[in-house]
């Protein structure tokens, strides 16, 4: 795994893109530290900690909305924008046929619409945020006009983070805003070792060697989901597909095999966000509404309902994540159109007829599939927060987390894997 970043070092356009990455790495880092003028840094962090929603895009932001930062939303507003777009793909025709037919100038204004609603989501959030605090301390002044410029700042952090992910896509390697939200959480991991050290340090003297065994239990496991995870994530399931013999003028066409990939884990990631927001999002809104007024019991009971080590909030976690792995896989693979496609250029699955009975086919096996994705996605959503309260370690686990440095880092290796591929092809001249 360490060999491709080795060899590419040895390469000078890669060292180069190596280069741009980290620096703009550096410029995201920086970025999480500049704290938005008139906020009481100390009463915001006092009141994120029972905010989980919160929590969670504080973890892939790599601190800046602990600090309330000019970036504090970071690409959150992205991810669901993006979410959004590939959902309206589907329901409007306009935008599927532009995805689908309109070439790399569709792709342009679908990337633009992406944009533009992205800025839309960052003003909504952002706004929701400051102005449902205005009857905290955490603003030193907050007039209107105040509260309006912070969310302006907001939304232009959330753009220029955005730029920047284009950059490192575009100079860099990898993408861009993968890689970012994968800095955010990488800049999160050492402030929690430095955490559960300092806690186990003052048990040690009280339990001994058990709190050591504890801390190895844990990374033992850790370790077992990371390789799980990684396992499942570059699962494939290959269909066989041959290819009818054709003559076209005086040459034969065709008379190949291959086959269709369909990949275990068709949206993990986005599945897991999906849930994540619709546990999180209310509670926080009726959170932020409860403000400065007397506690509701009907808000403190739903709190209560959506705590972590609640068997109600689990069974409703891991029941909305297989439900939305099977609304992902069926979104983002057209079983129609591939079927269509075999039929029109002379293929078909041995045994199989071609048409319909290849879609039925075809979607057996991504039903079949998908199940143990949703499955497997459903253990790591609801597992790692009970690991984490067995071992009686303060580490935060989040199968969010764990699917998005896996992915990252395999499509990083792959991406470099490919560049050094296509330096090093010489072809047939020499």
């Amino acid at each position: 795994m360490i060999d491709p970043f080795v060899n590419a070092l040895k390469v000078e356009e890669l060292k180069s893109r190596l280069l741009f990455v980290f620096l703009a790495f550096a410029i995201f880092v920086f970025g999480t530290h500049l704290t938005v003028p008139g906020v009481n840094v100390i009463e915001w962090q006092n009141l994120l900690k029972n905010q989980g929603f919160i929590s969670f895009i504080g973890m892939i932001t790599g601190g800046a909305l602990n600090n309330f930062a000019v970036v504090a939303m970071g690409i959150t507003p992205y991810i669901n924008a993006s979410i959004m777009m590939q959902l309206l793909t589907v329901a409007v025709p306009k935008l599927g046929e532009l995805a689908k037919e309109g070439g790399e100038m569709g792709r342009r204004q679908i990337a633009a619409y992406t944009r533009y609603l992205t800025i839309a989501i960052s003003i909504l959030q952002g706004g929701i945020m400051t102005f449902g605090l205005r009857h905290t301390h955490v603003f030193e002044n907050p007039t209107p006009l105040y509260l309006i410029s912070v969310v302006m700042m907001l939304t232009a952090g959330t753009c220029f983070f955005l730029w920047l992910g284009e950059q490192i896509t575009d100079k860099g390697i990898g993408n861009g805003v993968s890689l970012l939200i994968f800095s955010g959480i990488v800049l999160r991991y050492p402030g929690y070792v430095v955490e559960v050290f300092r806690i186990s340090s003052k048990n040690i003297a009280e339990e001994g060697p058990m709190v050591i065994g504890r801390i190895l239990g844990f990374i033992l496991v850790a370790l077992i989901l990371i390789a799980a995870i990684i396992a499942v994530t570059q699962g494939v399931r290959k269909v066989p597909v041959q290819y009818a013999k054709r003559v076209v003028g005086r040459r034969v066409m065709g008379g190949q095999s291959t086959y269709i990939p369909i990949k275990v884990e068709n949206g993990g990631v986005i599945a897991i966000i999906f849930t994540i927001t619709l546990l999180y999002f209310p509670i926080t809104v009726l959170t932020y509404l409860s403000q400065g007024a007397q506690q509701n019991r009907i808000v403190m009971f739903i709190a209560g309902l959506f705590n972590p080590h609640n068997i109600v909030y689990n069974v409703f976690y891991a029941a909305l994540v297989i439900f939305f792995a099977y609304f992902y896989a069926y979104i983002t693979i057209n079983i129609t159109d591939i079927s269509d496609n075999l039929k029109k250029y002379g293929g078909f699955i041995p045994g199989i007829r071609p048409g319909r009975p290849t879609a039925e086919y075809l979607n057996k096996i991504l039903s079949r599939v998908t199940f143990v994705a949703a499955i497997f996605l459903a253990f790591i959503a609801v597992v790692p927060s009970q690991i984490t309260q067995f071992f009686h370690v303060s580490f935060y686990l989040g199968s969010t987390s764990l699917l998005i440095l896996v992915g990252v880092v395999l499509d990083t290796i792959q991406q470099i894997s490919a560049r050094l591929t296509m330096r090093h092809y010489q072809g047939f001249l020499k």
